[in-house]
């Protein structure tokens, strides 16, 4: 059975002419069809496809007898200098907050017919230092949330946890440092329902999952709380 692409205005046409966009893989001009990454480096993106199997792969172990986590899955493969790395790089670096919102919106498109998402009841983006957010003017997480929120539905709540710590970069350190430097980096501030609810923990990158527990930790006193994980990238140390 034959695919059919989707129909192009001839507004969409000239916009694309006026102002073409780049691949933020491999830098070639997108048709106007194409969002994020052209065609080419889109079918060779290292999916992890860990959403048809949520509870148990790779990134879930990473917390197993650390916080209860109920779904995980990451859109790609991680991998420093590769290709696909262009994409969170120029995410957090590159001043590209729309980058992160059309990775948000790509993962809410891919993962919404596996069911993912399914008893969500918000969207909670890791924060980051007030610090840090003024020096990058934007929250690369909270994109990637406001991308799924636009695909799903799902309401983000930004201000439920903040960073009260101003912690060294993650990138170089192991995963004893990494737990280390986040412990009690973040607090409740906001309300919690008062029921029991479904929290969606959005991040870029996954490591060793040390932030994204610390963020988790502060709602482990929350009756009836469940978490999940979801994150662009996920890199594997082991």
């Amino acid at each position: 059975m034959s695919m059919s692409l989707p129909k192009i205005s001839l507004w969409e046409r000239i916009v694309s002419l006026l102002a073409p966009r780049s691949c933020a893989v491999c830098g070639t001009r997108l048709e106007p069809q194409e969002d994020i990454v052209c065609a080419c480096c889109n079918l060779h993106l290292p999916r992890t496809n860990y959403a048809v199997a949520p509870y148990d792969n790779e990134m879930a172990q990473l917390f197993w007898g650390r916080v209860p986590v109920e779904r995980c899955a990451a859109l790609l493969h991680y991998q420093a200098a590769a290709p696909a790395s262009a994409l969170l790089y120029k995410l957090k670096y590159g001043n590209r907050p729309d980058l992160g919102v059309e990775l948000g919106r790509l993962m809410g498109k891919e993962l919404l017919p596996t069911g993912f998402f399914q008893g969500i009841d918000f969207i909670v983006p890791v924060p980051l230092a007030r610090q840090r957010l003024r020096q990058r003017g934007y929250n690369q997480s909270e994109m990637l949330a406001q991308g799924i929120a636009q695909v799903t539905g799902l309401k983000v709540r930004r201000g439920l946890i903040r960073r009260v710590v101003n912690t060294e970069t993650q990138t170089h350190k192991d995963r004893w440092a990494r737990t280390d430097n986040v412990n009690q980096a973040f607090k409740l501030v906001g309300r919690m329902p008062e029921t029991g609810c479904h929290v969606l923990f959005v991040d870029d990158v996954v490591t060793t999952g040390a932030t994204l527990c610390a963020c988790m930790e502060c709602l482990k006193g929350v009756a009836n709380v469940r978490m999940s994980v979801l994150s662009v990238g996920v890199a594997h140390t082991r």
